[in-house]
């Protein structure tokens, strides 16, 4: 058996990533300060939207991973409140692009 080098993992292929980000980033709005884990699978969540997005089209998603970051830090920092904010923004940014 020869092994080349890893598959390209693509579950969401061209612009069906923005469907499956503004969900994934809703859920994280919905749970941001919910007891029992909700902060830690809002943020990882984030991260993750955050992460596909840069790696797909940086320059086409600079704005947004930039919005992405922020909020990601102030959930961190248990700024609920701002971090909505940001998550909010950042969807209206995906909703345009």
């Amino acid at each position: 058996m020869e092994i080349l080098r890893p598959k390209k993992l693509e579950t969401h292929p061209g612009d069906q990533v923005i469907p499956w980000a503004r969900r994934q980033l809703e859920l994280a709005g919905e749970i941001l300060d919910n007891p029992g884990g909700g902060l830690l699978f809002a943020t990882q969540t984030i991260g993750q939207v955050r992460a596909d997005l840069q790696e797909r089209d940086p320059e086409r998603w600079e704005e947004v991973v930039a919005i992405l970051e922020r909020a990601e830090d102030e959930a961190v920092h248990r700024e609920f409140v701002k971090s909505r904010q940001l998550i909010v923004e950042a969807l209206q940014k995906l909703s345009s692009k």
